[in-house]
This record gives C-alpha cells, sequence and structure tokens, in this order.
C-alpha cells in the first residue's frame, strides 16, 4: 500500500505538518494533534479541488505515516515520557534532551538514529508484555 508521508516539525510556538511525498499538503496547530488534524484536513480539501488532476499517490488506497523531529515529538509526548525517564530509554543527559525539546539545540543524525532506535527497543519491550 502506498504511504502519504506526514512530516511534523515544531517551532517556538506552533507545529507545521506537511506531506513530504505529495506537495501542496500543509497544515499546522498550536499542538502535535491539531496539526494533525489540519493536515488530514488539508488533505481532504486537496483531494476535492484536484479530482480530475491527482497525483499517482492519491490514486487508490493508501495509507498515513507521520514522522516527527526529535522536538516535535518529545513534545508531542511530554506527559507519558519524562525527561528522567527518557535518559533511562535513551543514555542521554535530561540536560541535553531539555535543549532539543526547547529548540535551543538541534540533535545531531547519530543522536537522532540513537533516539529513534532507543524508543523502537521500548516499544517493543512493551509490545512482549503480557499479564495474567
Amino acid at each position: 500500500m502506498k504511504k502519504i508521508i506526514i512530516i511534523i516539525e515544531s517551532s517556538s510556538d506552533y507545529f507545521d505538518a506537511y506531506a513530504e511525498n505529495c506537495p501542496g499538503i500543509y497544515g499546522a496547530g498550536e499542538t502535535v494533534e491539531a496539526a494533525q488534524k489540519n493536515v488530514l484536513e488539508g488533505l481532504t480539501l486537496y483531494i476535492e479541488q484536484n479530482k480530475n488532476h491527482l497525483p499517482e499517490i492519491l490514486k487508490g488506497d493508501y495509507g498515513i505515516e507521520f514522522r516527527y523531529n526529535v522536538q516535535s515529538f518529545l513534545k508531542r509526548y511530554a506527559k507519558q515520557f519524562s525527561l528522567s525517564g527518557l535518559e533511562t530509554i535513551t543514555g542521554i543527559n535530561q540536560k541535553q534532551l531539555s535543549h532539543y525539546v526547547t529548540g535551543r539545540k538541534r540533535p545531531r543524525k547519530n543522536t537522532v538514529k540513537k533516539i529513534e532506535k532507543s524508543i523502537h527497543n521500548f516499544a517493543k519491550d512493551l509490545s512482549q508484555v503480557h499479564f495474567v
């Protein structure tokens, strides 16, 4: 199945959302959820207004995949992941993570990969939990 890749990025006061692989689809909001909703509304509007000239990716079935920059991910899940917990999961100290949340610093590519891999490993561990 084809996937529309939606990028969510954080700025100082709002979140941007855009389709990486389908030009013309944009959104924004004060929260990640608002930006996601807005970009999906933008997608619907785009399809309605371009019925006769849709890009190939929008013809037939497609899925949506949201991708985050580190800052928007950390802001999105701030209530679920404390900086202390993220330090345990990623091995990156809280002060450095705090710089990423506020946008004072941007992580290097290898740090982004480290965070992503750590989160995926944590999710994999959680997916294997079963209660009796």
